[in-house]
């Protein structure tokens, strides 16, 4: 693999590495997190209307265990992806453009193979999987022919996400916030076109759904292939470079595992309350797409953790790196205070846009007011993992979050749950997973991390 560099600036207006820092941060983050608000939103609208316009057995359908399925294989991917992340954003700023170029071209060749692989994964094996996790009855047809047209569709959605990784990587939340509100309106107008005067059911909204991602997916490989910089994306060149491939996967390897391990942990939570019948799956359902304003913030906030402290660290600036990390984590736990506040108080009035079943809205506001209040035990270890996979130390914060998420969440649903099964005791497992794994990265942090010893090698390869 040849290293030679190309004589390519950087486009204008990456800052990353220089200026205010808590100024550069949100600037960043704001991009993001309207980004991941419409990514969120496909979704959510998808069980908006099915649930208003086709019932609660549909708004389950396209929640529920479906939507735990396809948190597994696609965040799986997107865990892998991260890898790329890092490595760009390292070599973008080194400003090492061969390096880059062989990153890009190898990270769209694994979207390609990954999505091939996972359509027809998913395919086949999803109805097995609900039927394993106890779906209901009234919920398994539908939910079966949601999630295998979402499938049949899933390219698009890893492209979209490799391309707006390898933007955001480059100092660029712009332009995939843009992609993201063209596809988002057009997956809206379609679910309405679909559902509404069609009447296609959770089929519409499905294929809404995969519609509207092909074209975001479509929208960032243009600003790819017509950017002048060193990320250039050139359609005969996509292949994978054996050498960068394995930099990728070296990286992005150990957040893939924990995503699949969060998920798989999420899979046995679902089907406890898949257990409770199908108003609390509704209510469920409808939970996550309120509780996702969080997630959409926080998840923000460790994406630029993540690109700021990978080009400050490439370009060898490490005061820096550690003053983005204190800044970064008090705007966290600035927001998470706010907004656990506005969810508590006000946050049971959305549930109206998902269902007008009075019992499936009780059972919903008392989820959040349970929840909602301890969102702060979970910021250090977005903030702490997003800036640790910056710098490439990935695997001990996998084996962190591994044990101190998910294991110990699947001895509670496994050990606990079963003595009193309630919502409530399902529920406890996430605040109590998440203060000890928050110790666990606070103590790495400040006494084993690389931002703690240092390594003279301030970038990739």
């Amino acid at each position: 693999m040849n290293t030679r560099q190309k004589p390519l600036a950087a486009e204008a207006g990456n800052r990353i590495t220089e200026g205010v820092i808590w100024k550069q941060l949100l600037l960043f983050f704001f991009p993001i997190l309207l980004g991941t608000f419409f990514q969120q939103l496909y979704n959510a609208a998808d069980a908006m209307i099915v649930g208003r316009f086709v019932g609660k057995e549909a708004l389950s359908a396209v929640g529920g265990g479906t939507g735990t399925i396809i948190q597994v294989l696609v965040g799986f991917f997107v865990g892998l992806s991260s890898g790329a992340t890092v490595v760009i954003s390292q070599y973008y700023g080194a400003k090492r453009a061969e390096m880059v170029e062989y990153a890009v071209h190898t990270a769209v060749a694994f979207s390609l193979a990954a999505g091939a692989l996972m359509m027809i994964a998913g395919i086949v094996a999803a109805p097995a999987v609900l039927e394993a996790m106890d779906t209901p009855a009234d919920v398994l047809e539908p939910s079966i022919i949601y999630i295998r047209i979402y499938f049949a569709g899933l390219i698009g959605n890893l492209i979209y996400n490799m391309g707006s990784g390898i933007l955001r990587a480059v100092g660029d939340s712009k332009r995939p916030l843009y992609f993201l509100i063209a596809s988002c309106m057009t997956n809206i107008v379609l679910d309405l076109l679909f559902v509404v005067v069609f009447h296609m059911g959770v089929a519409g909204a499905a294929a809404a759904t995969i519609i509207s991602q092909a074209l975001s997916a479509a929208l960032v490989i243009w600003v790819l292939m017509r950017t002048k910089d060193m990320y250039r994306l050139e359609l005969k060149k996509i292949r994978f470079d054996g050498r960068m491939f394995a930099r990728i996967i070296r990286i992005g390897l150990p957040a893939g595992l924990q995503s699949i391990m969060y998920s798989l942990s999420n899979l046995m939570i679902q089907a406890s309350v898949n257990a409770l019948g199908t108003d609390t799956v509704a209510a469920w359902t409808a939970y996550s797409k309120i509780d996702s304003v969080y997630w959409m913030i926080i998840n923000a906030f460790g994406i630029a953790a993540t690109t700021f402290v990978g080009q400050n660290f490439g370009a060898g600036k490490k005061d820096r790196v550690r003053k983005g990390i204190r800044v970064c984590m008090g705007l966290s736990f600035g927001s998470t205070i706010i907004l656990s506040f506005l969810l508590y108080t006000v946050g049971g009035s959305f549930y109206s846009l998902f269902t007008a079943d009075a019992a499936v809205t009780e059972i919903g506001v008392e989820m959040l007011k349970f929840l909602a209040p301890f969102y702060f035990t979970y910021v250090s270890i977005e903030i702490l993992s997003g800036a640790l996979r910056g710098v490439g130390d990935c695997w001990v914060p996998m084996l962190m979050s591994c044990i101190g998420v998910c294991v110990l969440r699947i001895l509670w649903i496994v050990a606990v749950v079963p003595l009193r099964r309630d919502i409530y005791n399902i529920m406890f497992s996430y605040p109590l997973t998440w203060t000890v794994t928050s110790v666990l990265f606070v103590l790495y942090y400040l006494l084993f991390s690389k931002m703690k010893v240092g390594k003279k090698r301030a970038y990739a390869g």
